[in-house]
């Protein structure tokens, strides 16, 4: 296979091909899905010059057991992408159902209504899912949990965070504050947040810095590795969703992150079984004083948010090749283990005695 790659990787033309392969095989797996019933979402049509514009894109791609996952991304890439080598593990329990952020806006109280009635559509055939949320998408699942019913909390199996970013003070200190120096994410977002939305060109202008830095973001994660043609596969859907979304669909999604509560004790989020992961380099994304960072070393506000929780931190033993902020694409590796040992735990124990 790897004289394969290598002899591929030197023929541009069947690079080409064999990545346009792989990404066809995927969305013959990967399909749109609709639930059959969706009030939550109905309910809030008239709220929105578009529904269109702002409602997420979900996806479902069928597995062999009846134990659901709700995949939820971060800003990039795509839910149907962040998982790619991660998706064999996830079928063996169950479908996995991707909610993918749409292109030009974004609806914090859509993606909620979307999402409960997702919960709903699998309760009603008997299903009771986990949640998967990465980084910003951690976040977002974290919210919405906060708000969420007692009889949605009742219809949830589990909660799987990877690298959450839970709190605009994760990624954006205060002005002033460069202790450890300035991360070019931090720069980026910081200038969003305090663009004038009504300045068109001035909001264009900083979410294009913000897309090239997740362009760099990438690359630098793909610097030095053999790449296969599900990474180039990857790379190309990630590349096209950072050139068609919007500036104001992004813009939405930094004012969603602006709106999270920070982890601080108090009531419980998820009384469930919870599994936290965190990178090993966490800090190269998140800021010194990231109170996400914070409760991974405070215990008891820790027990208190996730009573059943249970944190790890992901490492791959090579001090050469720490593992960075949610690098489940360049790192299944050193995630994969950990994922496969708390989803045998999860599905073959009694619902709450699994952690």
């Amino acid at each position: 296979m790897r004289q394969l790659l290598q002899k591929t990787a030197r023929h541009p033309a069947l690079l080409n091909v064999a990545t346009a392969t792989t990404g066809l095989l995927r969305s013959m797996s990967i399909k749109p899905y609709t639930p059959r019933h969706r009030p939550a979402e109905l309910a809030l049509r008239d709220r929105f010059h578009s529904l269109h514009a702002v409602r997420c894109q979900l996806y479902k791609e069928k597995g062999a057991g009846q134990h659901p996952t709700i995949v939820v991304g971060g800003f990039v890439p795509d839910a149907t992408e962040a998982l790619e080598f991660q998706r064999p593990l996830l079928r063996q329990h169950g479908s996995i159902y991707y909610l993918n952020f749409p292109r030009n806006g974004f609806s914090q109280e859509l993606f909620c209504a979307q999402l409960s009635d997702l919960i709903c559509d699998l309760s009603r055939q008997g299903r009771r899912p986990a949640l998967l949320g990465v980084s910003f998408g951690a976040g977002l699942l974290v919210q919405y949990l906060r708000q969420a019913s007692e009889a949605i909390h009742c219809m949830l199996r589990a909660l799987l965070l990877v690298s959450p970013v839970l709190c605009t003070d994760d990624l954006v200190r205060p002005q002033g504050e460069r202790s450890g120096g300035v991360r070019m994410l931090e720069s980026n977002l910081r200038k969003i947040l305090q663009v004038d939305p009504s300045d068109q060109e001035g909001l264009h202008k900083q979410v294009e810095r913000a897309r090239r830095c997740f362009y760099a973001l990438f690359e630098s994660g793909a610097d030095n590795r053999t790449l296969s043609t599900r990474h180039l596969a990857i790379r190309r859907r990630i590349f096209g969703v950072l050139e068609h979304t919007s500036a104001l669909g992004g813009y939405q999604r930094v004012l969603a992150l602006r709106d999270f509560i920070p982890p601080r004790s108090g009531a419980s989020v998820f009384d469930g079984p919870t599994l936290l992961l965190a990178a090993e380099d966490e800090a190269s994304i998140l800021v010194p004083g990231s109170p996400t960072l914070a409760l991974l070393d405070d215990q008891q506000t820790f027990r208190q948010l996730f009573p059943n929780g249970k944190a790890r931190v992901v490492g791959s033993n090579d001090p050469s090749d720490p593992v960075p902020h949610a690098s489940l694409i360049f790192h299944p590796h050193c995630y994969n283990p950990l994922l496969e040992q708390w989803l045998e735990r999860l599905h073959r124990q009694p619902l709450w005695a699994a952690v």
